[in-house]
């Protein structure tokens, strides 16, 4: 990008991002006029159109679809140096960091968080992103807006990663369904009452999802949403059932009227959490102490999300 003005590289990242002037312009808080001339700047630098009007909407060029990754990594570089600091006092520190994270693994990890951050850090924020819905995918590029992803291992996530947590799944519920009455349940049983499902993206497959493809059954499924928060009130007062890590059922039960019924030993299907983060941050004192203080808040999970399940157990046989 030799004689660029490096002020235009935000711009740059955000008219590729959202291909839209005005959208752009609202994003940067800058005027219309300005965001326009930037563009224009832009697209006599590059010799190239960048965006080309496709009915009413704007799609990227071949060339500026080519440069998404380079400025996105650019711009990561931009932000790390200029946050990069010889230490960190966590005490005096008024950083606001960003993780992504889906709805369950924020769910468990608040609270635990917070509790640390009051006693080390009180002016320190860490706000929590969704990953599903805000382009978040776990791709290098994306470090450039957050500063640590926690996720699920086994999704080709990118970066430098230091696992977690473990978890498993349950079925859960609501307390007078029938599907409690049963002296002894398989998984074949739950193949004979309708569920509502977590949905994360296409071609996308829970643990949950492959334990029944594994045994070449399959579910009756009613209703489907994003992530797994919801699905124990879905299930409350319904004759739905779900499948969901084991202390996300712990942490409904608290104020929702739903059983848990866990699978038998060596059945399970088993879910494990990781931390995520650019490898470039790996040194940095501030993003160190971030990293540990999400490790010290999950060490704490199972102490605080203990499950209360049905005497019952599921049995899991192979049917194919």
């Amino acid at each position: 990008m030799k004689n660029l003005d490096l002020n235009l590289l935000p711009q740059l990242q955000v008219l590729l991002e959202l291909r839209n002037v005005s959208r752009a312009a609202e994003r940067l808080q800058l005027s219309q006029p300005a965001t326009s001339a930037a563009m224009a700047r832009l697209r006599r630098h590059f010799d190239d159109e960048l965006l080309v009007r496709n009915g009413r909407t704007y799609d990227l060029t071949p060339f500026a679809q080519a440069l998404v990754p380079l400025v996105d990594e650019a711009m990561l570089h931009v932000q790390r140096a200029t946050r990069v600091r010889s230490g960190f006092d966590a005490a005096t520190s008024e950083r606001e960091f960003i993780i992504a994270a889906s709805d369950y693994a924020a769910a468990l990890i608040v609270s635990p968080l917070r509790q640390i951050l009051r006693q080390e850090a009180p002016n320190v924020s860490v706000d929590f992103v969704p990953t599903a819905g805000t382009g978040i995918q776990g791709q290098m590029a994306d470090f450039s807006k957050i500063d640590l992803l926690v996720g699920p291992t086994g999704y080709h996530m990118q970066g430098a990663s230091k696992q977690l947590f473990r978890d498993s799944f349950v079925a859960i519920a609501d307390t007078g369904n029938p599907l409690f009455q049963q002296p002894r349940l398989g998984l074949e049983d739950l193949t004979t009452v309708p569920h509502a499902v977590g949905y994360f993206g296409e071609g996308i497959s829970t643990p949950a999802d492959k334990l029944f493809e594994s045994r070449g059954v399959q579910r009756r499924v009613a209703a489907v949403v994003a992530g797994f928060l919801s699905l124990p009130l879905l299930v409350e007062g319904t004759d739905l059932v779900a499948l969901v890590p084991r202390m996300l059922a712990a942490r409904a039960q608290r104020g929702a009227d739903i059983a848990v019924l866990e699978f038998s030993e060596g059945a399970e299907a088993s879910l494990v959490e990781a931390m995520y983060w650019h490898p470039s941050q790996t040194e940095d004192p501030a993003s160190a102490w971030l990293r540990s203080v999400v490790q010290r808040a999950c060490a704490r999970l199972h102490e605080l999300f203990p499950v209360t399940a049905h005497p019952v157990t599921i049995t899991v046989t192979d049917t194919r």
